[in-house]
């Protein structure tokens, strides 16, 4: 579902009170992310893939609908899910990305997509490595939970550090690739981050999540 937001530049600093209001006002005042969820001025927000979003003109009704073509057509593209992760500032950090591909195999490379406005992805470069973790066909919700903007993405998620890179790899998955980053190219409203192989491994999970025409599902349907 498409939900209006606001852009970007209008966006008020959420630690402000406003001149002839109580100091202890904002102790009542809804949570940033609801507000931001709600606010809305002449923009379309649409979410192409988990925790991504696309700002469009509303007001310009050719690229409302070729952003609506857009995701139904690539939607069509059935993926795997991943959550790629690591450890910035001494805290793990990670996003949920769709866009996972292989490169090469001599030198052994790999790359994700991460958007531009993706909040995790610079404390991901500024730390230079990365892992990136398979998602099982029963981590749904692990993967909605890193896909939203809250501060706390891994509360009640259990991780070991991954062998080369201390990256946090997440119990329950189907495999992971750690990494360390190779190369960075910007790509439209997208960064294209190719990662280098440094060590590999699959778990005893079968069963991969899948995401297809906007919704997660498995190959048993």
């Amino acid at each position: 579902m498409d939900r209006v937001t606001e852009s970007p530049a209008h966006r008020i600093p959420h630690g402000d009170v406003p001149d002839g209001m109580r100091s202890d006002a904002k102790e009542t005042w809804p949570s940033h992310d609801l507000i931001e969820s709600w606010l809305g001025d002449s923009m379309y927000d649409f979410q192409f893939r988990p925790g991504e979003d696309t700002f469009v003109d509303a007001d310009d009704p050719e690229a409302v609908a070729a952003a609506r073509q857009f995701r139904d057509v690539l939607g069509r593209f059935a993926s795997g899910v991943t959550v790629v992760t690591s450890i910035s500032g001494g805290a793990p950090v990670g996003l949920t990305c769709q866009s996972f591909s292989s490169v090469s195999l001599n030198p052994p490379l790999v790359l994700f997509i991460p958007a531009k406005t993706s909040r995790a992805w610079p404390a991901i470069q500024r730390s230079g490595k990365f892992c990136v973790n398979f998602l099982a066909a029963d981590q749904a919700e692990l993967s909605n939970q890193m896909a939203s903007r809250g501060h706390d993405k891994f509360s009640g998620v259990n991780w070991q550090p991954a062998p080369a890179t201390g990256a946090p790899l997440i119990d329950g998955t189907l495999g992971y690739v750690d990494c360390q980053i190779h190369h960075v190219h910007e790509a439209g409203d997208h960064y294209i981050v190719v990662g280098r192989v440094l060590d590999l491994g699959v778990h005893d999970t079968d069963e991969p999540l899948l995401f297809f025409r906007g919704k997660y599902t498995s190959t048993e349907g």
